[in-house]
């Protein structure tokens, strides 16, 4: 049954004129709302870090672990298409993965397209995944997850830690993950009626910022869908039933699986993309961070 926060919710997205309408200034100011409305509670620890040269900031729930040796940490990278968000978007959701988790959560503020396109976001994620590293955290304790564009960054990143012949991380997240820059999945198109949020149109303006006009939207790192995923670490893969990004989890969770990944994937019914943020009021968003806890505490607390 459609509760009637989720009405509320989808009713208030479809009253927003279309991103792709809108400029880039635009769309960075109007998401300006998400901290703004969202704030995180007064016991949240905050702290101002500088992460391997990535500015960044390491946000603690009560109870969560510390900087000491050998704790676990999650490493959380913000969504917004590679051009929009920070930390001030996606501070709550840290601090609620934090709760979920007991762990640490590194909020890197990675360099944003177009002014810093591809590779700048993938070293930057590279370069707060070491720092935590050198932190005293074991790579098999840290956690990698994200959203969105954050999700296929997570991907991404541990590829390149592979190609690298770094230690990977003990598992990734992946929430509402941006996987596919080809725009090869069914749902693309498919659920554009139902998505009351993204739109091919926005993704593609995206892709164009991330990539400029001759960069491989192929590339395993820009689109991990296309990877080879063998040997990388246990992964969450979660999705909403109305997203145009449906088929770019779906698809990334069969793959992971036919490379012998251990996947945990979801479909949230009626959920739209990245409901995790609105978790204060909404019962799913609270159920789908509480499943992110559980997997990554089993697999790196």
């Amino acid at each position: 049954m459609t509760t009637q926060e989720l009405e509320k919710l989808v009713e208030n997205f479809r009253s927003l004129p279309p991103s792709a309408d809108l400029s880039l200034a635009e769309i960075r100011a109007n998401l300006g709302y998400l901290e703004r409305a969202l704030p995180v509670p007064d016991d949240a620890r905050i702290e101002v870090v500088d992460a391997g040269g990535v500015a960044a900031e390491l946000v603690r729930a009560p109870g969560a672990a510390g900087q000491a040796d050998g704790n676990a940490a999650l490493l959380y990278l913000h969504g917004g298409g590679y051009a929009f968000c920070g930390p001030g978007t996606h501070r709550l959701l840290a601090y609620n993965l934090s709760a979920a988790t007991g762990m640490a959560c590194l909020l890197p503020d990675y360099r944003l397209a177009p002014k810093h396109p591809y590779p700048a976001a993938l070293e930057d994620a590279i370069a707060a995944y070491e720092w935590l590293c050198g932190q005293g955290h074991p790579a098999a304790r840290i956690a990698i997850a994200g959203d969105s564009a954050g999700g296929g960054l997570t991907v991404a990143t541990a590829l390149r830690l592979q190609q690298l012949g770094q230690p990977l991380p003990g598992a990734l997240a992946c929430l509402s993950p941006w996987t596919d820059m080809t725009m090869s999945g069914a749902s693309i198109n498919g659920k554009a009626g139902a998505d009351p949020m993204v739109q091919r149109a926005s993704l593609e303006r995206c892709a164009q910022w991330y990539l400029g006009d001759n960069g491989d939207r192929a590339d395993p790192l820009v689109s991990p869908l296309h990877g080879d995923l063998s040997g990388l670490p246990p992964m969450l893969i979660q999705v909403g039933s109305e997203e145009v990004l449906l088929d770019d989890a779906a698809n990334l969770a069969a793959r992971a699986r036919e490379a012998g990944v251990t996947v945990d994937y979801a479909c949230w019914e009626q959920m739209f993309h990245v409901w995790h943020l609105y978790a204060p009021m909404l019962s799913e968003g609270r159920d789908a961070i509480a499943a992110i806890g559980d997997f990554l505490k089993q697999h790196v607390a």
